[in-house]
């Protein structure tokens, strides 16, 4: 989880790069086909955030849209550890590319942006350590059960988009089963029409909370905490995660379904 990423680094990195080695060998050299699951996160930074937050040119979809073959990958400064997750993920995702290039891997990659659905992460001290911090959805399900306010890292304003589950394993389905329309592809798997900042995604979870469990919202259902104190030191970000699905849709015809409400609503229940 994103905690992990910056409490945790040498953990994060050799279970994302150095423990994924064996994989892409053997796929390479015993000519087996590799789909391999990657993140959104490989993206980093939006070339827009470099901007001034007035800047004109930060509504251009070219400075925040992301794109498997044509978006750069922009980190943060080393002394930023949460970094260590994307770092190793884009060097797997170099090493495949390479072994595709060099020795014919037959391979595809899969960067999933935000797949939630029932039971997606843990809550912590149910069916998880009761320390940990798990991914937004969690976090906010837990607040929720417990009846306290859902905290808002840094006012909650970066932006997000939300996919079901069900919908992204039908696209990972389509890779399986037609391989000479997605060997040697990156793919995002997302939903841009479900983009919510993270405050809006907690207004929209305590509102459908409230329907599906019968009880009323708190009077204060949020509250602020900075990044440094609820991700501890060394904690970045990326403003917005927006996929561009062109070209999914061009080579499997694919496309998500579900609206975010309809899934939270799945989900919460």
């Amino acid at each position: 989880t994103p905690a992990d990423y910056n409490t945790r680094p040498l953990d994060t990195i050799y279970s994302n790069f150095i423990d994924a080695l064996p994989v892409v060998k053997y796929c390479s050299e015993n000519s087996k086909r590799l789909i391999h699951f990657s993140t959104c996160e490989v993206y980093g930074k939006t070339i827009g955030s470099f901007l001034p937050k007035d800047h004109p040119l930060r509504k251009e979809a070219e400075f925040y849209v992301l794109t498997e073959d044509e978006s750069p990958c922009i980190f943060g400064p080393i002394v930023k550890q949460r970094w260590s997750y994307a770092c190793a993920k884009q060097l797997i995702e170099r090493l495949v590319f390479a072994e595709g290039a060099e020795n014919g891997l037959e391979f595809t990659i899969v960067r999933p942006f935000n797949w939630i659905g029932p039971r997606m992460d843990f809550i912590p001290g149910v069916d998880g350590p009761s320390e940990g911090v798990p991914r937004v959805l969690a976090c906010f399900s837990n607040n929720l059960l417990r009846r306290e306010p859902l905290k808002l890292v840094d006012g909650g304003e970066s932006q997000r988009t939300f996919v079901y589950i069900k919908d992204a394993i039908e696209a990972v389905l389509l890779m399986i089963e037609n391989p000479a329309r997605a060997n040697g592809h990156i793919f995002n798997v997302g939903n841009p029409d479900n983009e919510v900042t993270v405050r809006e995604l907690a207004e929209m979870m305590t509102e459908v909370y409230a329907k599906v469990s019968g009880e009323p919202p708190l009077e204060e259902p949020v509250v602020d905490v900075s990044a440094k104190e609820f991700y501890g030191e060394g904690y970045d970000d990326s403003d917005k995660r927006i996929p561009d699905m062109t070209l999914i849709n061009k080579q499997l015809g694919w496309n998500p379904k579900t609206p975010l409400k309809d899934l939270l609503e799945t989900t919460l229940t």
